[in-house]
């Protein structure tokens, strides 16, 4: 069986994320995830626990380096007490451009940076939880100063998970040694890359701990093209190829493709972007790397699709809830057969 997490656009903004959230937990989804790319990440998540009772919000990922880990634990604080434990942080590094060009945030060493700041937050939890002093002296982040009068104290869910993005080898072993879970990246979700890739660089993380992959939330993010009908399939299925052709011009992302032999795919798509040939870049996704990447269904058919894909890989996965509200009842279904144990 699967959690199962809604996605959530990642241009949709305040007006919108209260309806889209209440949506989700009416439909029967597990929780919900919340970018933080267009809009802040972390204002979505207030609004999206505010307007639900059940519904488990994680941040999708959260722009780490833009952040002081204060800022962050107190606003997750904030937002487990608000929903009486039904709050995950989920974080992530971005691109070093990205950080110090449109942030003007400090990009050192991602693998331990990202370290410390995990656990730095688990530090200051721990104070405010307790009220022990703030004792945390890292590398790269420093945090020995919390007046009484600035600690929030203590609350009834201070479990709070953190976790996180990887895509490399060092940051995925990092993620399982110290997080509480992974969020992959759609592009590292088709089960031959999660078995011969993430699942060893996590064991390593897990050996090193040690700790079991029990208490791992290990989550699945795949580009999914599905509808209440193939027509509405296979609009789906040509935004996701667009969507490949964009995330594949990135070379962080180029290691799956290689494990298929399509290499040289990345550095085509990496040229049109400097071209400025965005257009064209969709054509160079073929059937079959969208076949590899990308679930293809309707909601008749999904959940026996993600089951036959995915069952043993992972506990979590993510799922599009439907553009319109008419759809939502059959896609409800296809949740629910997503969380049943038995596979079709």
């Amino acid at each position: 069986m699967f959690e199962v997490f809604a996605s959530t656009p990642e241009s949709m903004g305040p007006a919108e994320i209260g309806a889209h959230a209440a949506r989700a937990e009416a439909m029967g989804f597990n929780g919900l995830q919340v970018p933080d790319a267009v809009h802040d990440g972390l204002l979505l998540s207030a609004l999206a626990l505010n307007a639900t009772k059940e519904l488990v919000v994680t941040t999708s990922v959260l722009v780490a380096f833009a952040r002081s880990p204060m800022i962050t634990a107190i606003a997750a604080w904030d937002l487990q007490k608000l929903s009486k434990g039904r709050f995950e942080v989920g974080l992530g590094t971005q691109v070093q451009a990205n950080i110090e060009k449109r942030y003007s945030a400090r990009w050192d060493s991602p693998v331990p940076q990202l370290r410390e700041y995990v656990q730095a937050m688990k530090a200051i939890f721990n104070s405010f939880q307790t009220g022990d002093r703030l004792a945390f002296e890292g590398e790269h982040y420093t945090l020995t100063k919390l007046q009484p009068f600035f600690n929030p104290g203590p609350i009834e869910h201070p479990n709070i998970p953190i976790l996180c993005g990887a895509v490399g080898p060092a940051m995925t072993a990092m993620v399982g040694r110290i997080a509480d879970g992974m969020i992959t990246h759609p592009t590292n979700t088709p089960p031959e890359y999660i078995r011969q890739v993430c699942l060893p660089r996590l064991q390593a993380g897990f050996d090193r701990a040690p700790r079991s992959a029990d208490d791992f939330k290990f989550v699945l993010g795949p580009l999914t093209a599905t509808g209440k009908d193939e027509q509405q399939v296979a609009v789906e299925w040509e935004k996701m190829r667009t969507l490949l052709g964009f995330l594949y011009s990135t070379p962080a992302y180029w290691p799956s493709l290689e494990l298929f032999g399509w290499q040289e795919k990345g550095q085509q798509l990496l040229d049109m972007t400097r071209q400025g040939n965005w257009e064209e870049m969709p054509n160079i996704i073929t059937d079959d790397m969208l076949s590899k990447f990308v679930p293809r269904g309707t909601y008749t058919d999904i959940a026996a699709i993600f089951h036959n894909r995915f069952s043993g890989l992972a506990h979590r996965i993510t799922f599009p809830m439907p553009e319109n509200s008419t759809d939502d009842e059959v896609c409800g279904v296809a949740v629910r057969q997503l969380q049943e144990s038995v596979t079709a």
